[in-house]
C-alpha cells in the first residue's frame, strides 16, 4: 500500500512538474549535438563527391573507350560470382535440408512434403483402379462388337 502511494505521488509531481529533469536536458542536448556533428559530416561528403565529382569527369570522358568496356566486364563478372556462389549457397542448403529430412530430423516443410506425397500416391491408386476399370470395360465393349459382327456375318444375306 505505501508503494503504491510513493508510485502514485511521484506521478502526480511528474504531472504537475513539465519542466525537464537533469538528465532529460543532457540527453537532449547530447542527441542533439551528435545529430548536427553528423549532419555536417555528410554535408562534407556531399560537398567532395560533388567537387571530385567534377574534376574527374574530363579524366572519364577521356579514357571512357577503355573504361566503359572494362566496367562492363567487371559488373559480368561480379554476378556471375554472386550468382554461382548463391546456387551453391542453395545447393548447400537443400542437400542439408534433404539430409536432415532422411535421418529423421524433420526439418521445416516436411509436413507439407509427406502431405504432397500421400496425395499423389492415393492420386495414383485411383488411376490405376480407374485404368483397370476402363480396360475392362473397353474389352467388353471389343467382345460384344466383335459378338455381333460374328453374328451379322453368319446370318443369310438375301432373305
Amino acid at each position: 500500500m505505501a508503494d503504491q502511494r510513493s508510485t502514485t505521488t511521484a506521478t502526480q509531481r511528474s504531472l504537475q512538474d513539465p519542466s525537464p529533469n537533469t538528465r532529460q536536458v543532457i540527453k537532449f542536448l547530447s542527441a542533439a549535438t551528435i545529430g548536427a556533428a553528423f549532419l555536417g559530416l555528410s554535408g562534407l561528403t556531399l560537398t567532395g563527391t560533388v567537387i571530385s565529382l567534377i574534376l574527374a569527369t574530363p579524366v572519364l570522358v577521356l579514357f571512357s573507350p577503355v573504361l566503359v568496356p572494362i566496367g562492363v566486364v567487371l559488373s559480368l563478372v561480379t554476378a556471375g560470382f554472386l550468382f554461382s556462389g548463391g546456387c551453391g549457397v542453395a545447393a548447400v542448403a537443400a542437400l542439408s535440408w534433404i539430409y536432415n529430412y532422411v535421418a529423421g530430423k524433420h526439418p521445416p516443410g516436411a509436413d507439407q512434403l509427406d502431405y504432397a506425397r500421400t496425395r499423389i500416391a492415393n492420386k495414383a491408386r485411383d488411376m490405376r483402379e480407374r485404368a483397370k476399370e476402363y480396360g475392362q470395360y473397353a474389352a467388353q465393349q471389343k467382345a460384344a462388337e466383335e459378338a455381333a459382327q460374328t453374328q451379322t456375318q453368319t446370318q443369310p444375306q438375301g432373305s
